[in-house]
């Protein structure tokens, strides 16, 4: 899905940097801007350090143009990465997924760990057979060519091969169907030549090394000339006076463009007998070298045609006619900007999985601080009503009658105390430990960031290179009240604020609390937080202690955060194993007979999982009761609601969530206390 309805396409070319900016208009698009950045040499000239010279071109383009708030598509040459075809056996939609790896690793020439790769299935309507795609580039050449891409301040969200985009560009300019006539698009590059054949419903791709530096080659040795004059006299061939001695230096390697389109073309139509091939659209600056046209026509046999314009891109301002009349130079660069807004055909994306989580997370961290913001003004907002009330009821005169009920009943208790009637009177804090939440609503905030942070640390640890270590099922925090001095060991004291909440004391994990050496030193709120991820990984047990367990004992104290996370000894976790696969012969779904694994908690326990045991967090916590439960069950709905609508976290994969384990994790963080206490009015 696109980010925005904003995308710059890139080619990064032999000869030039070409860039393309386009905006979502109805059914065609805009085009906002364009760029076409000459390197000094081109990159084919001998003895060029051709990073450098890209460098350059690259900080050109960012130093002139603004890339930002849009997303970014770049290109690969076609050399540079593998294009592979071949014919699916007759299976289920979802076991497709499976036969294409198989297919990847027959034809891809590396172990596909050292590999980025993706694919496209093509059907034609006129046959049962599903025909694939796959598009591949080691790690090595595309980590050189984004950590290139960054040393510019470019981080592209789609890379994808020159080919793809090239076919892009005109199968969304020309409205490509099944019906199409059947079109071969040759781009003449710098070094190499692409070959895309797209008919009926299918695309072949094929790239052999023919282009520009063959005939600037040819030119060298035919005149003596340096490469640079070489390459100059080549440009300018159509006006010259020794127009014809040129294109009779070049004629030679006319012949061997031509003999590897035939080639191609003869060997797609061997694998497709019933394949019609009407026309040959050119691309590339390449293309425009006079004869070559008509020289292509001619041994082909086919209607031959350059790219003049695109029909569905819109131009507005002086630069449109200067856009036009570089249309078939800037192809690539528009098919890659298309696939920024979604409006590709091929959806081959090479950008490692790894970077586009961690860019993903990235984004959605605002979203997710966005997300408790909103959490905490909506709970402000409950208590603005009365507080407005109490206001303004203390800003009204007393009636003397109030005083004189008041000393009445003064003196009557003092007389029962007396009396030894009753005892002394026990406060009730529950609308103190309230307000107290104002002064600590940033928590939220970090808790919300910490989640992102357990994700993050799982994938770098453990996560595949097609799906992530884990998704987020539900999110829930609940205030439990403020820490208050240590109760006897192995229990907590939950004073609901004289309301008659749940009351007397509650066991943590069913267990006394060893030991102080795990004791938070200090009193303060406590907020419980509840997590439910699922996962994928097959062994819940030792994922949760090497993903998430080992993260939150690594970080239950750190300088920039607000609480600290108790010990997690008396962190509860439930497992829940993944439900087994459907037979192959049919019947009922088999369901895993252990059901759920609960730490740290009642329930059915293994008995390979013995109870975690070590210091434990004793003390008293006032200020919860029943109704204030409620109420923030209900505002953990409104913020687990905003979360999962600004934030989304879905399933990317076939089998989605219900094939995966649970871990469901409920810890505690204690607020730390503030370092000056603030005073009002310089008391």
């Amino acid at each position: 899905m696109p980010s925005s309805n904003v995308s710059w396409g890139i080619e990064v070319g032999s000869g030039a940097i070409k860039a393309v900016k386009l905006e979502a208009d109805g059914d065609g698009v805009r085009v906002a801007d364009f760029a076409i950045v000459p390197h000094a040499k081109v990159l084919s000239t001998p003895d060029l350090d051709q990073n450098d010279a890209m460098r350059v071109a690259l900080g050109t383009l960012t130093s002139q143009y603004d890339l930002s708030g849009a997303t970014i598509s770049v290109s690969v040459p076609g050399h540079a990465g593998f294009a592979r075809f071949a014919k699916l056996p007759p299976v289920e939609p979802k076991k497709v997924p499976d036969i294409v790896k198989f297919e990847a690793v027959q034809q891809i020439p590396f172990p596909l760990e050292e590999v980025e790769w993706d694919y496209q299935t093509f059907v034609s309507p006129d046959s049962p057979d599903v025909e694939v795609g796959i598009f591949a580039i080691t790690k090595q050449r595309i980590r050189e060519r984004l950590d290139m891409l960054a040393d510019v301040g470019i981080v592209p969200q789609v890379v994808t091969l020159g080919p793809v985009a090239a076919f892009n560009a005109l199968a969304f300019d020309l409205s490509f169907t099944e019906q199409s006539p059947g079109t071969i698009i040759l781009d003449i590059g710098t070094t190499s030549t692409d070959l895309v054949i797209a008919e009926a419903g299918r695309v072949w791709v094929r790239t052999f090394p023919i282009g520009g530096h063959q005939f600037t080659n040819a030119l060298v040795e035919a005149f003596k000339l340096t490469y640079s004059k070489a390459e100059k006299v080549k440009r300018e061939a159509d006006t010259s006076k020794a127009a014809r001695q040129i294109l009779q230096a070049m004629r030679p390697v006319f012949g061997d463009l031509v003999q590897d389109v035939q080639r191609s073309i003869g060997y797609y139509q061997s694998l497709h007998r019933d394949a019609k091939l009407t026309r040959l659209i050119g691309l590339g600056s390449t293309f425009a070298l006079p004869g070559l046209r008509k020289f292509l026509k001619q041994q082909l046999q086919l209607d031959v045609y350059r790219l003049e314009e695109f029909k569905r891109a819109k131009a507005d301002g002086d630069r449109a006619s200067e856009f036009g009349a570089n249309a078939m130079t800037l192809a690539t660069a528009y098919g890659c900007a298309l696939q920024g807004l979604g409006l590709n055909t091929i959806n081959a994306n090479l950008m490692p999985s790894a970077i586009l989580r961690s860019a993903m997370w990235k984004g959605k961290a605002k979203w997710f601080a966005t997300a408790a913001g909103l959490a905490i003004a909506t709970g402000l907002a409950m208590q603005i009503r009365p507080m407005m009330d109490s206001s303004a009821v203390a800003a009204s005169p007393r009636p003397r009658e109030i005083d004189d009920a008041t000393q009445r009943f003064g003196r009557a208790e003092a007389e029962a105390k007396q009396a030894g009637a009753i005892g002394a009177e026990q406060p009730n804090l529950l609308a103190a430990n309230i307000i107290t939440l104002l002064d600590d609503r940033a928590v939220y905030a970090h808790l919300a960031n910490d989640l992102s942070l357990i994700v993050r640390n799982a994938d770098t640890k453990t996560a595949g290179p097609d799906r992530p270590a884990l998704r987020m099922i539900s999110y829930k925090t609940n205030y439990l009240g403020v820490l208050a001095p240590r109760a006897p060991a192995g229990e907590e004291d939950f004073d609901d604020g004289g309301r008659g909440g749940r009351g007397g004391r509650q066991a943590i994990g069913g267990e006394a609390a060893g030991g102080a050496s795990g004791d938070v030193p200090f009193a303060g709120p406590v907020v419980e937080v509840e997590i439910e991820f699922a996962t994928p990984e097959k062994s819940l047990r030792q994922f949760y202690q090497g993903a998430i367990g080992d993260w939150l004992d690594s970080n239950k104290d750190r300088a920039d955060v607000p609480y600290v996370i108790v010990p997690p000894e008396i962190t509860r976790v439930v497992f829940t194993e993944a439900a087994a696969p459907a037979p192959a012969s049919g019947g009922e779904l088999a369901v895993s007979p252990t059901g759920e694994d609960e730490l740290g908690g009642s329930g059915r326990r293994f008995a390979s999982q013995p109870r975690p045991s070590g210091p434990r967090v004793t003390g008293q916590i006032v200020g919860e009761g029943p109704s204030l439960a409620n109420e923030q069950e209900t505002r953990d709905m409104a913020s687990n609601q905003l979360i999962e609508n600004l934030a989304p976290i879905t399933p990317d994969s076939p089998s989605g969530y219900p094939s995966d384990g649970r871990i469901k994790v409920t810890y505690r963080v204690v607020v730390k206390p503030k370092t000056a206490p603030e005073t009002e009015g310089g008391q």
